[in-house]
């Protein structure tokens, strides 16, 4: 009875959102008008859990987190809610939120080279994210420094304290990147394309660090990707984002397996099997994205799904719970 009760506690823990995320809208004010990045964008991530956000290029996977984390362009505007640990963090004073970024809540860039300052030592710049959030001395400081570059994985990391960001290589710049992300423990790492820049050999070294370290820290991750083989070989749940919306919510397993919305059907036809000796291009969903200001009539989808109708153009489907904890915003979706 009483191991029962301490598992029933264990999940509810495990569960236990650290990131909820209600209803974020995020516009952008232009000279010509308004676009919408962001729209009517509900998730959460919970405690411990990888969640994989996936969507091509100006599909606003970024903007949401952006907006969580308080780093908009001074044009943007989010509204919504953001609570993270529990705590409305949308719109907090830059003072406030900034003790939480960096040390609760942390974010790996796509391009390491424009995050690392070039012209201090990569030891200083470990150093100086515990001295500012964790009021340590820079010996002490430099020790942590040391030994998270140990638990990353960087050969010679006594060395690689004394080298600065164009000395290294990008695969190693990335490694130094996430240690910085984890310096304060954070409950939350937001990896932002984390392997993009880097050949197909580095990103499977990259994804099973975060494996690895997701596992050793029980910390959560939002993995960013537009690349859906990199997000299933580590998240548990994959939300699927078009043209600011969430179009498809659901367990990894579930959704590799039987994906329900055209659109994510066609992304994972657009994983390349190295083992086709018939590939002689990369596969892509045809057709183009919308632009985020184009106003909305119908399903954005439509003129790129095979299976749209008349009806399809004329009215949005709203994103709805089907069986097996799963979403999907599709009038004909591929399984019910």
């Amino acid at each position: 009875m009483m191991q029962g009760s301490a598992n029933d506690t264990k999940e509810r823990r495990i569960m236990t959102p650290t990131l909820r995320i209600e209803n974020l809208q995020v516009t952008y004010a232009l000279a010509g008008g308004t676009l919408a990045a962001v729209r009517d964008v509900t998730l959460a991530v919970a405690s411990r859990e990888c969640l994989g956000i996936v969507g091509e290029s100006g599909s606003g996977k970024t903007q949401i987190f952006m907006a969580a984390m308080g780093l908009l362009a001074k044009n943007a505007q989010a509204s919504g809610s953001v609570r993270f640990d529990g705590r409305e963090i949308l719109g907090l004073a830059p003072k406030i939120l900034n003790r939480i970024r960096g040390s609760e809540l942390t974010m790996i860039f796509q391009d390491p080279m424009s995050s690392l300052t070039p012209h201090l030592k990569i030891g200083v710049q470990l150093a100086e994210v515990l001295v500012s959030h964790r009021d340590l001395s820079w010996g002490a400081a430099r020790r942590a420094a040391l030994q998270v570059l140990e638990r990353v994985r960087v050969p010679e990391p006594q060395r690689r304290l004394q080298q600065y960001p164009h000395e290294l290589s990008g695969g190693m710049r990335q490694r130094v990147m996430i240690g910085m992300s984890l310096l304060c423990a954070p409950k939350l790492v937001i990896a932002d394309e984390p392997t993009s820049a880097l050949d197909v050999t580095v990103q499977a070294q990259i994804v099973d660090l975060l494996r690895a370290l997701r596992l050793e820290l029980e910390m959560a991750i939002v993995l960013i990707s537009h690349d859906l083989g990199v997000v299933a070989g580590l998240a548990d749940r994959i939300v699927v984002m078009y043209a600011g919306r969430v179009v498809e919510n659901a367990r990894a397993s579930e959704l590799l397996r039987r994906a329900r919305h055209p659109y994510t059907a066609l992304l994972l036809k657009c994983v390349p099997n190295m083992a086709d000796a018939r590939l002689d291009r990369m596969p892509c969903v045809p057709g183009q994205a919308p632009s985020p200001a184009v106003s909305e009539r119908g399903c954005a989808f439509a003129p790129r799904c095979p299976r749209a109708t008349e009806y399809c153009k004329a009215e949005r489907p709203p994103l709805r719970d089907v069986h097996d904890s799963a979403q999907v915003a599709c009038h004909y979706p591929l399984f019910p």
